[in-house]
């Protein structure tokens, strides 16, 4: 069970950050304001960070005394996180509201392929080849994710029509 946990986790992850899109899109909306959500964001990360982090720390017995290069890289962690929110913000704030289904598989798919890159540099070992074939089959996927989500109709709008069939005889 235990080998099995970080994929749950793994998988819970992907569940929050994949609906994280579509409800900052309604939170936009209630607000009629990108920013407005984006504080709430703030106090969220906050707020769960400080509690879940202090759980962990002591379900595991850990020290209350940090290190000067853990409290670096750390605030450097939580700050790219909060760059990721204000410009996953900024993205939907331009028009990805009205697209979601664009915007999120862009984010997850650069987010893994970067991921990536950055351990091929980090580990300054040879990448086989077969990683560069998932990054372009990644940029495949994105695509094709994005392209026939179901897209949402704006509010009071009808839907498309499905274009007639002509009867071949």
């Amino acid at each position: 069970m235990k080998s099995s946990l970080p994929v749950i986790f793994a998988l819970l992850t992907g569940l929050f950050w994949g609906t994280y899109g579509p409800v900052l899109g309604q939170a936009r909306a209630f607000e009629k304001s990108p920013f407005k959500p984006y504080v709430m964001i703030g106090i969220a990360y906050l707020i769960w960070g400080i509690i879940g982090g202090l759980i962990g720390m002591v379900s595991k017995g850990d020290s209350f005394t940090f290190t000067r290069q853990g409290t670096i890289w750390g605030f450097a962690a939580g700050t790219l996180g909060a760059w990721g929110a204000l410009t996953l913000t900024l993205a939907m704030f331009t028009g990805g509201t009205a697209m979601p289904q664009v915007v999120m598989p862009i984010v997850f798919g650069t987010a893994v392929t970067v991921s990536a890159i950055v351990a091929v540099l980090t580990t300054k070992t040879q990448a086989d080849p077969r990683l560069w074939l998932g990054i372009i089959g990644m940029g495949i996927c994105i695509v094709t994710v994005a392209y026939f989500t179901p897209h949402q109709v704006p509010h009071g709008a009808k839907p498309a029509e499905p274009p007639a069939v002509k009867d071949p005889a």
